[in-house]
């Protein structure tokens, strides 16, 4: 193990986006014990100073790993294709028409009910958008692709938690 292997050799996991969560979380916590600090107190401050950086190296690989969207946006990374998504915010027109639909329909939105049923829409396109970006990714070699659908999925994310706001701000009103 190297401290800049990519994080699915440090895992030991293949290069893919469709990956097992009980394996990935199997792997965190072995990968863990064997680095934690705690284990190198009597090597002496250089030995716990390397054993932190392995324990946050290994950390932050487990949250790449587990979260599928960060799980893609880093696959596209490593295959050439980042994300950007301060840089490049373009998306296809029909992409940007639902997303004012949703968004008319929200500020629309009397009762909770409504605001739910909005929030299963987006869940929904959530999830085949996901799918896209891991066929994209795992079976048509194309990173590009995946990463327009990764800064989609981008989007709806922050949708969604305008949604949750929604509902926060109605229930407590």
């Amino acid at each position: 193990m190297k401290l800049d292997d990519d994080d699915f050799i440090l895992f030991g996991l293949l290069q893919r986006f469709a990956q097992d969560g009980a394996e990935i979380a199997e792997r965190w916590k072995a990968l863990a014990a064997k680095v934690h600090p705690d284990r190198f107190a009597a090597d002496g401050a250089a030995s716990q100073r390397l054993a932190m950086q392995w324990a946050l190296r290994v950390n932050e690989a487990h949250q790449r790993l587990r979260d599928p969207l960060k799980r893609a946006s880093y696959l596209c990374e490593l295959r050439g294709a980042p994300i950007q998504a301060n840089e490049n915010t373009r998306m296809p027109a029909a992409f940007l028409m639902e997303q004012m639909e949703w968004r008319e329909s929200l500020d629309e939105a009397k009762t909770s009910d409504a605001i739910l049923a909005i929030d299963k829409q987006v869940a929904d396109r959530e999830r085949a958008l996901l799918a896209q970006a891991g066929r994209q990714l795992d079976d048509e070699d194309d990173p590009a692709g995946a990463a327009e659908s990764v800064r989609a999925l981008m989007f709806l994310t922050r949708f969604r938690s305008d949604i949750d706001h929604r509902l926060d701000t109605l229930e407590h009103s």
